[in-house]
């Protein structure tokens, strides 16, 4: 497993709680790293850790965990695309598990696995970084819930549903076996507009819904919409 942030000399720690098994890299060392990358660095950072990654995405499943601060095509006043924002790229989303304390960047070796009224026409972030780097296969997950209620359920039935959004069929596939494995239940909310209803301000931020009912939480986010 490789990890990342904008200062991978300070991940000494996280690399040596991993027995080995974890490696600090740079940016684009660790995007090129495997076939399956996390991305989860503040917002104000994406647009930045894309450049860093250069094309080593491109053609690979990455697992956008990010929530924008602000759901715009610009980026705040005073601030470039790709400006390091106050948390680096090694800030984790607020719904990213806490408990794998994975920085911005994971590569997996080969397979195992505010904001603008959601009806408005501002794209959502997820649909902003597919525009960055469109070559990538993007899903949206793990942006929801908090790290704490990801801990709490993790694994406990009824099981927690986990929303996923992306248009690509390797990356949905991908992103439900992890969210298996980590012991959730993946839950298909739609295709890249679909995000707008996960991020901040959509009526899927902060639900904490059983897998039972996420069919009709979901109905009734999409019926908020019309």
């Amino acid at each position: 497993m490789a990890v990342t942030s904008r200062h991978p000399d300070r991940l000494t720690d996280l690399v040596e709680h991993g027995d080995g098994h974890i490696r600090a890299m740079t940016v684009p060392e660790a995007a090129a790293f495997g076939e399956i990358a996390f991305f989860a660095p503040n917002w104000e950072s994406a647009h930045e850790a894309i450049d860093l990654a250069h094309d080593a995405l491109s053609g690979k499943v990455v697992i956008d965990a990010t929530n924008p601060s602000t759901v715009a095509a610009s980026p705040p006043p005073g601030m470039t695309p790709g400006a390091p924002g106050p948390g680096g790229l090694g800030a984790f989303a607020p719904g990213f598990p806490s408990a794998l304390e994975i920085p911005a960047f994971v590569g997996v070796p080969d397979a195992p696995g505010t904001s603008r009224a959601v009806g408005a026409s501002t794209k959502s972030g997820f649909e902003q970084l597919i525009s960055w780097a469109p070559d990538v296969h993007w899903v949206k997950a793990f942006n929801t819930i908090s790290a704490d209620v990801l801990g709490r359920r993790r694994g406990h039935d009824p099981l927690l549903a986990e929303y996923l959004c992306t248009d690509q069929r390797d990356a949905r596939e991908t992103a439900c076996r992890i969210i298996q494995e980590l012991g959730f239940a993946p839950f298909f909310a739609g295709g890249p507009e679909a995000a707008r209803l996960t991020e901040p301000g959509g009526p899927l931020q902060m639900r904490e819904v059983d897998v039972k009912d996420a069919k009709d939480v979901l109905a009734e986010a999409l019926a908020t919409i019309h």
